[in-house]
């Protein structure tokens, strides 16, 4: 489900997008807003958010640093943990 809306503030563009999410062997999955960051390296979610929505996590042999563009070391804190879901992705428009 390919939903998306667009901000824009100065010269930066934000673009949201509606995902489905679900992990191996759970009946159902959930659709969440996701920030979609052509410069990002990888997907991440918040611990918060994992535990929220009950998703099964597994430790990391050794913590991931997280830094911003400018090289400062992430609010948010550390990697610790990794996740294995299947991410969703349906596209809306129709072609004519």
């Amino acid at each position: 489900m390919l939903s998306s809306h667009w901000e824009h503030e100065g010269s930066i563009i934000i673009v949201m997008v509606k995902i489905g999410l679900k992990q191996e062997g759970d009946k159902e999955g959930i659709v969440v807003e996701m920030l979609l960051d052509s410069g990002a390296t990888g997907l991440v979610m918040s611990e918060e958010f994992a535990r929220k929505h009950k998703f099964r996590r597994t430790k990391l042999e050794r913590v991931i640093y997280v830094k911003n563009i400018d090289g400062m070391l992430n609010y948010a804190g550390l990697i610790m943990n990794t996740v294995e879901m299947k991410l969703f992705l349906r596209d809306i428009r129709k072609e004519h």
